[in-house]
């Protein structure tokens, strides 16, 4: 693994000596390390946006490592965060895993449990990084659409026919025809079901026609 490609770990943790150690066993693993003595730390650097995760100690002088991660989740931050601790209980472990956390740990941690952890978060961070991706790409498609094709489309996906939204819009079925034949070519669906899938995944669909 290259220093230029490996995956990039954030150790967070008010304790030096679990912050060294932790640092060399994951250098040692080939990942890069940055290490940071609080969240407030953490949240005061310019983190660079690569693929990464966090590795987060829950008690911490300051605020907390759950308190970090909702401050992190309100930012719209996508890093997973791994919770290790020596004070973690049911409670807490759930209360972080409902609020997006990738994993729990406890202290002492295996390097098997703990590289396992951080691969399953490298994982996850390059599959939200593809639906990122995917999303953006279907609004940039979803932009190319006219005015009344974005009409016709809230109602193609919502099972009208094309004579009923002709009648709807006072226009002639073979009108509507050849804009939802447009609509399917830049939004490069195959099927209606695809084009259905697409419009679930642009939030269409369960919302209000403008």
């Amino acid at each position: 693994m290259s220093t230029e490609s490996a995956f990039l770990v954030h150790v967070i943790d008010d304790d030096t000596s679990v912050r060294t150690a932790i640092s060399l066993l994951l250098l040692a693993c080939g990942y890069r390390v940055f290490t940071y003595e609080s969240g407030t730390q953490f949240l005061e650097c310019s983190v660079p946006d690569e693929p990464s995760c966090i590795l987060l100690d829950v008690n911490m002088l300051g605020f907390s490592g759950l308190q970090l991660q909702e401050q992190l989740k309100a930012k719209n931050s996508h890093i997973p965060i791994i919770f290790l601790t020596a004070y973690g209980d049911i409670s807490m472990s759930v209360r972080a895993m409902k609020a997006g956390a990738e994993n729990f740990l406890s202290k002492p941690v295996s390097k098997d449990e703990l590289v396992n952890a951080i691969e399953e978060a490298n994982r996850r961070y390059m599959n939200v990084q593809i639906a990122r991706s995917n999303l953006n790409e279907l609004r940039l498609r979803y932009d190319h659409l006219t005015e009344r094709e974005i009409t016709v489309f809230h109602m193609v996906v919502r099972g009208l026919l094309n004579k009923q939204i002709a009648f709807q819009l006072g226009n002639s079925e073979r009108t509507i025809k050849a804009q939802r034949s447009s609509i399917m070519e830049k939004m490069q669906a195959n099927s209606f079901a695809e084009l259905v899938l697409i419009a679930t995944q642009l939030g269409i669909l369960g919302t209000e026609m403008n």
